[in-house]
């Protein structure tokens, strides 16, 4: 039985890069391409509610600001992978309406090319294969999006098939959407599976967005754009009619430029999905309204636990950034607790049983929902194997299909699985997470989220040194990671993360750091450049 790979990325690593152009190739002097600010830039969802309640703004107007936006910076940047063509119907009948929805009444939102929605719009998976697709009903997600009135403004790229195509890191690179890119640093990478949502939120093409995680896809490129990203304790938010990747690790979470406007946003997804057996288990813990839980002095008093093997040492940017936001919590009263290690921390990051669950339950789901899915397409992994190898002058001109393959080959029983994901939860669970909370009292561990991000190599792939998701992914436990600092004007975040259904705790942290710190800026849109 062969073995591939067992680290965070395992089954799951990343797909390839698109031809390359001027931009990819020898490096350059820096130089910002520069798009004047608009009207809405950098207002949140309240601040827009207010002008809208104000009647000084209507969703019609606002939808036109975000589509207008996209057309014109959208193709530096290959954020958005296709784009509503009903928006703005959609926000004329909110104007029209009669009342309020919600919250999220007439605020423009993007969704992860992996979200079902009932309308003229795909959900592909960045793949080819699924091109025609075009599904009868909203996922769970996307529907309670409109239902709180917001406007779904289409879809955003990803890493194919949320990172399982190749074993080889390209992170942002999908067949039908090309390679994302930084708006940062235009030769950067944007950073995991959602990158597409958190550049398109950093570079305001919507208010909000979101993503999936399985093993660090929202965290980290909300650490690589400089905006919030929230990845919730599995079984809080509803997967129903989100295409698959590790069902016991896969999360569906709000990417936001602020922590306000995360909770925001995670109070309207939460809740019982019958089409999700697991968010049966969060009757009792979730909260429409996670705002509540917002304080700005939120950091006095909270014990927050820095476990530095493994998730401090990879990066001196990272580091020194991540130290920097410790003082800043403990000049605002936190009690910091240094070290405060994950005793099973090591293992976790190369574990064989990362492999065995990833692999198992990819395969299963993947081939589930092709079977079920309507329309013409691959009905199971096989086909889907062959339509890339039939076009792979388009799927495969840079990336190989050794992810999928390799799970095709692999063929680990019940029993071998279960066994899996048993070790797996222990280790990140009672014996990981929930042993160091409980030894030292904390509320919380905090880490940099991930370095700043690597330059896109389109023939060998991005880099990776290392990031902090790997504990919360594989106990299914929930991550906050929020702006912290830059390096050579890359941005990197740090992470709150904590044990099951601590969002509003997390959430509460997070908001506190970011009013005592204010990180958050504006994209540069810089080209190339000599050094780091």
């Amino acid at each position: 039985m062969e073995r591939i790979r067992s680290t965070r990325r395992g089954v799951l690593a990343l797909g390839a890069g698109v031809a390359a152009s001027s931009w990819a190739g020898a490096a350059a002097p820096a130089r910002a391409v520069g798009f004047p600010a608009g009207e809405f830039d950098e207002l949140g969802i309240t601040e827009l509610r207010r002008l809208m309640d104000g009647g000084r703004l209507d969703a019609q107007e606002l939808t036109r600001y975000y589509l207008e936006r996209i057309e014109r910076i959208d193709p530096l940047l290959h954020a958005v992978i296709e784009v509503n063509p009903d928006a703005v119907r959609e926000a004329r009948r909110l104007v029209r309406g009669q009342g309020r929805r919600g919250l999220l009444h007439g605020i423009p939102v993007l969704l992860k090319d992996l979200v079902e929605t009932g309308d003229r719009m795909h959900t592909t998976a960045g793949s080819l294969a699924l091109e025609g697709l075009r599904p009868a009903r909203d996922a769970t997600v996307a529907a309670r999006l409109r239902a709180a009135g917001a406007v779904i403004l289409g879809k955003t790229n990803l890493s194919e098939w949320a990172g399982g195509l190749s074993l080889t890191h390209h992170a942002g690179w999908s067949a039908r959407g090309g390679q994302t890119r930084n708006p940062y640093k235009l030769d950067r990478s944007p950073n995991e599976s959602s990158s597409g949502t958190g550049v398109a939120v950093a570079a305001n093409l919507c208010v909000a967005g979101i993503g999936t995680e399985t093993n660090g896809s929202i965290i980290d490129p909300s650490s690589a754009n400089c905006v919030v990203g929230v990845k919730p304790t599995v079984g809080l938010v509803g997967r129903g009619g989100v295409i698959p990747g590790v069902p016991s690790q896969d999360s569906v979470g709000p990417m936001a430029r602020t922590v306000r406007d995360a909770a925001i946003m995670l109070g309207t997804l939460v809740g019982v999905d019958g089409r999700d057996p697991a968010t049966s288990a969060s009757r009792g813990h979730f909260h429409r309204d996670y705002t509540r839980f917002l304080d700005a002095d939120g950091l006095r008093g909270a014990r927050i636990g820095v476990p530095r093997t493994v998730y401090f040492g990879y990066s001196d940017h990272a580091d020194d950034i991540a130290e920097r936001a410790i003082e800043v919590m403990r000049a605002a009263g936190a009690v910091i607790v240094d070290p405060a290690d994950i005793p099973t921390a090591e293992r976790l990051e190369d574990l064989p049983g990362s492999t065995v669950v990833q692999a198992y339950e990819f395969k299963h789901a993947l081939n589930t929902y092709l079977a079920a899915a309507g329309g013409e397409h691959p009905r199971d992994l096989a086909e889907l194997i062959a339509f890339n190898r039939a076009h792979a002058d388009r799927e495969l001109r840079y990336a190989r299909q050794d992810g999928l393959e390799a799970v095709e080959r692999l063929d680990f029983s019940k029993r071998e699985y279960e066994e899996a994901l048993a070790l797996n939860r222990r280790l990140s669970r009672a014996e990981g997470i929930d042993a160091v909370l409980h030894r030292h009292r904390l509320d919380a561990l905090v880490m940099p989220t991930t370095g700043p991000p690597a330059k896109i190599d389109l023939i060998r792939g991005d880099t990776y040194g290392g990031g902090a998701s790997t504990p919360a992914a594989l106990a299914g436990y929930p991550a906050v990671s929020v702006p912290a600092g830059f390096a050579f004007g890359l941005p990197v975040g740090v992470t709150f993360m904590g044990t099951a259904w601590s969002e509003p705790v997390l959430l509460r942290l997070a908001y506190a750091y970011e009013r005592a710190s204010r990180v958050r800026r504006v994209p540069t849109y810089r080209e190339a450049d000599v050094g780091f």
